[in-house]
């Protein structure tokens, strides 16, 4: 079988390679707890259902225009102007099937072969494939101080005449840490000067913590729309718990978001417009939903907190919002893979690999689940690693025995 070179070397999903193990070993009757999956057990938002019920009622799902539906765009720019401060034209948003998709359609309008892309560390584990996918080069910057927040400066010294874009994602998907507004002030002023685009993925930017707001990019970016660096990227995805409707959009300039149009126009089509009624349901209905999802995962963020500084030589960074965090575990095994498969194999909880973030020696863990998998599965991971926890532990009714190192 003739491969293309590019295809064989773009990396296996390693969140949906672990789903598929999970899977499996509960297809077996096995006992797993899933900490890998940023998916919140919520029901989809009941506006969000009668809007995609109603468009099946009438029987008649065609093809929608390919940059999304004009209802829902208009949505989307009643909801930029109320997220973010900014009031910009249905022109100026295009509506994907996800905002993977989304962001894809980006790197594909802006890069040429070899066109590099600045990744701040920890980074979503996507970033770094579709950079490869359009043939660009992926341009880690890991903070040097050992933290979750690369300063301004180092950004810059990674900027080369070959930069095309930065992508930054605030709260961050894994650390669940927020960029500042200095941060977040300093990178826009840096891309203008540098003409570099700015993408931010904002796709958690109201699922925060604490009383904490969202930094809107745009109070810092050019007025004009049209000639600003700035691209956003966001989707119901993560606000609603809506991960299966598949429907995400960019905010960008009209010319950029013509040519995403055209490469959408030529993969996709189109998004369903069975789940554009949805989200486009999600956004006009009422936002109660929101703040009783964000207060469950502030619960759940909290809880897991308590658990870990209870797991002896486990450090980790308070999230600030999203559904995650990324403790150390390098105390137990710097090579978080090996790590990550031997808590499935023996423990029975889903993890993923720091290194897929850039981050060796650590985990990310998902709390999106229900408080009793956060609570059992930290104890889980407890007793195969702690060296001083119980020698045996029954999961799912098996008794187990602790061999770890």
């Amino acid at each position: 079988m003739g491969l293309s070179t590019l295809a064989l070397s773009i990396a296996e999903s390693p969140t949906l390679k672990l789903n598929d193990e999970a899977r499996k070993l509960r297809e077996q009757g096995e006992s797993v707890i899933h900490l890998g999956i940023g998916e919140p057990k919520n029901k989809t938002p009941e506006p969000a259902v009668v809007a995609s019920t109603s468009v099946l009622a009438q029987g008649d799902v065609k093809y929608a225009p390919t940059d999304g539906t004009p209802s829902l765009k208009n949505a989307i720019v009643r909801y930029t102007e109320h997220a973010y401060g900014k009031t910009v034209a249905p022109g100026n948003i295009i509506v994907s099937s996800g905002a993977k998709q989304s962001l894809y359609n980006i790197l594909y309008a802006l890069l040429d072969p070899n066109d590099e892309v600045v990744l701040l560390a920890p980074y979503w584990v996507s970033y770094p494939e579709m950079v490869r996918m359009c043939r660009g080069v992926p341009v880690v910057v890991t903070p040097a101080d050992g933290s979750f927040r690369p300063r301004v400066d180092e950004i810059e010294r990674a900027i080369t005449p070959a930069t095309k874009a930065v992508v930054c994602n605030s709260p961050n998907n894994p650390s669940g840490m927020m960029f500042d507004e200095a941060f977040i002030s300093g990178l826009v002023a840096l891309c203008e000067r540098s003409g570099v685009h700015l993408v931010m993925d904002d796709i958690y930017h109201e699922l925060l913590f604490d009383g904490l707001r969202p930094i809107s990019a745009y109070r810092f970016a050019s007025a004009d729309i049209e000639t600003s660096k700035l691209i956003v990227v966001n989707g119901v995805s993560k606000l609603y718990g809506m991960t299966g409707f598949r429907i995400g959009w960019a905010v960008a300039p009209q010319a950029l978001v013509q040519v995403m149009t055209n490469i959408q126009a030529q993969t996709t089509s189109c998004p369903s417009p069975v789940t554009q009624a949805g989200a486009e349901g999600a956004l006009n209905g009422a936002q109660n939903s929101v703040d009783t999802l964000r207060r469950a995962m502030q619960d759940n963020r909290d809880l897991i907190m308590r658990e870990l500084a209870s797991f002896p030589g486990v450090r980790c960074h308070r999230p600030d919002g999203t559904f995650y965090c990324l403790p150390d575990f390098s105390a137990y095994e710097r090579d978080s893979v090996k790590l990550s498969q031997f808590l499935l194999e023996k423990a029975r909880v889903v993890t993923v690999p720091g290194r897929e973030f850039g981050m060796e020696g650590h985990l990310r863990l998902s709390y999106s689940g229900s408080a009793k998998d956060v609570t059992e599965g930290v104890a889980r991971m407890k007793w195969a690693l702690d060296p001083n926890a119980p020698r045996e532990i029954t999961i799912g009714g098996k008794q187990r025995v602790r061999d770890w190192r």
